[in-house]
């Protein structure tokens, strides 16, 4: 069988009712091309309809109009089911508006479960989500009114409680990677990262799908096995695409996020700035985020394993690379990379020079089993109990990402956040912080009905955690939140426990924050 072929004629094989998987870490190995000639197919011929579209991570370009999902949200696509939403904003949106159904998984579990299709298991069982807002009692992962199948059920298990996730049949596979030779055989060789790519092929290939690929180009010498991600055996289509981009809406191609080159020192903050140039940074940051991120690396020791979320965490490991502290522990993102400098906003699963990368779901069971020794993440809503919500604002569709998988079992946990939102303003000199507008939307509130991170689970786990804001500092204590440090600057009562809707302990240790 011919395999390389056009792209109209490789998006063609996608029929009625098709269950779609999706390959993709935000702007890493993300297959813009093969959506978009699914959309244009959709346009000119009305087909095909009623598919579901599976993703572990979100997969477009962050355009409002953008065509990479004109076939999910223009009536193709029955369902969505996915773990992060940030580049999807017009998929987004439609969810919002109730237009399509659509259901929010933890993308570690949507990344175990992959895995386990390709095995032949229907189910996934894990403890990851329980109690949270997945857990059948809280009953939030579907995300609007059209939304009513039960993808997830409460199971016991050799006498251990935990969630049953539901596996789809997958009939198409959609993957973006480097190069493939003339017979089908893939590489991941310029690639950020390879996801879960080989997953999404052996489970698709085994239910009797398609797995459709596409490529910057085809290589005609042999390729090194240990080079091959996916072998031809797995593949039923290969589309040349030689205008692909390495990472979404970024120009160019660069060695140092593959792996071919390995910056260190100064070459490495000269990498970081003419990437960073390129990239942006989706959020503005002031100065009073930089004084939680300097606080959050005193909590870094050497030889940890660490990793680093998005937001404001991005800013720690920016902290790290200018202290030269790199190279004195492991920084880790669930994208499948360790080592190295990991970059933030539309870049966020991107590693400069980093020591390995593995398939997101290898890189999941090793968080999921307590591996790491530190996690630093952000927040949106943290309680009296100290329960976090990490994902769902407002009128903003996000996803709750990696961030359960992650948090669940660490074995300390730093969360980052401002004390307030939306026009804080304030100043930090390096030692001491000044707060001279305070925010309208607070972010420590009595009680909260979205869970991402459960004391509950916390307390089961043995896990120590923080809270770290520009102004104090908070532990988990044993009934609740207990202010530990206040930031020199910061007042006591009217910065900071007037601002509390409830009653916070305060240690009898009580000292000033250090930076």
């Amino acid at each position: 069988m011919e395999k390389i072929m056009r792209i109209e004629d490789a998006v063609a094989l996608v029929k009625d009712g098709d269950t779609i998987w999706v390959n993709a870490f935000l702007a890493c190995s993300s297959p813009i091309e093969l959506n978009k000639a699914l959309t244009d197919r959709f346009r000119k011929t009305g087909a095909p309809r009623h598919l579901s579209v599976y993703s572990a991570f979100s997969f477009s370009d962050w355009k409002e109009d953008s065509d990479v999902e004109g076939y999910i949200c223009e009536g193709a696509v029955d369902r969505i089911v996915i773990g992060h939403f940030s580049s999807m904003t017009r998929t987004s949106k439609c969810i919002m508006n109730n237009e399509i159904e659509a259901y929010n998984l933890p993308a570690g579990v949507l990344s175990h479960m992959i895995r386990a299709a390709a095995g032949g298991a229907n189910y996934l069982f894990t403890k990851t989500g329980l109690n949270l807002f997945v857990d059948p009692r809280n009953n939030q992962y579907r995300l609007n009114e059209r939304s009513k199948a039960e993808l997830v059920t409460l199971s016991e298990q050799n006498g251990e409680v935990g969630l049953l996730y539901k596996i789809p049949k997958v009939d198409i596979a959609f993957i973006k990677a480097s190069y493939s030779d003339e017979r089908g055989n893939i590489s991941f060789e310029e690639e950020a990262a390879s996801v879960d790519a080989l997953s999404i092929a052996q489970a698709t290939h085994r239910s009797g799908g398609k797995v459709i690929v596409q490529v910057r180009r085809i290589v005609n010498n042999n390729m090194l096995p240990r080079t091959v991600n996916i072998p031809s055996a797995l593949v039923d289509a290969v589309v040349v695409c030689p205008k692909q981009q390495q990472l979404t809406n970024i120009d160019g191609y660069y060695d140092y996020i593959c792996g071919k080159y390995v910056p260190k020192g100064n070459i490495l903050k000269a990498c970081r700035e003419e990437i960073s140039s390129v990239i942006g940074s989706v959020n503005h940051r002031t100065s009073l985020h930089r004084a939680i991120a300097r606080r959050a690396v005193k909590e870094i020791e050497p030889e940890q394993i660490v990793n680093i979320g998005i937001g404001i965490p991005e800013l720690v490991a920016e902290e790290l690379l200018e202290r030269n502290m790199l190279d004195t522990v492991h920084l880790s993102v669930e994208s499948g990379h360790t080592g190295g400098f990991p970059i933030g906003g539309q870049g966020f699963g991107v590693a400069i020079g980093p020591d390995t990368m593995m398939d997101i779901a290898r890189q999941f069971d090793f968080y999921e089993g307590g591996g790491l020794d530190l996690c630093i993440v952000g927040a949106l809503e943290v309680d009296s109990a100290g329960n976090v919500n990490g994902y769902y604002a407002k009128g903003k569709l996000s996803g709750i990402g990696g961030f359960a998988n992650i948090t669940q079992t660490t074995k300390k946990v730093i969360f980052c956040c401002t004390f307030t939102s939306r026009g804080l303003e304030g100043t930090f000199d390096g030692r001491t912080v000044t707060i001279t507008k305070e925010g309208s939307i607070p972010k420590f509130l009595k009680s909260i009905d979205r869970l991402s991170f459960s004391v509950k689970n916390a307390r089961e786990n043995g896990q120590e955690v923080l809270y770290i804001t520009e102004r104090c500092v908070f532990r988990l204590g044993e009934n609740g939140l207990e202010l530990s440090e206040v930031a020199p600057g910061a007042d006591l009562q009217k910065d900071i426990l007037d601002k509390l809707p409830f009653r916070a302990a305060i240690a009898g240790s009580l000292k000033p924050m250090e930076f």
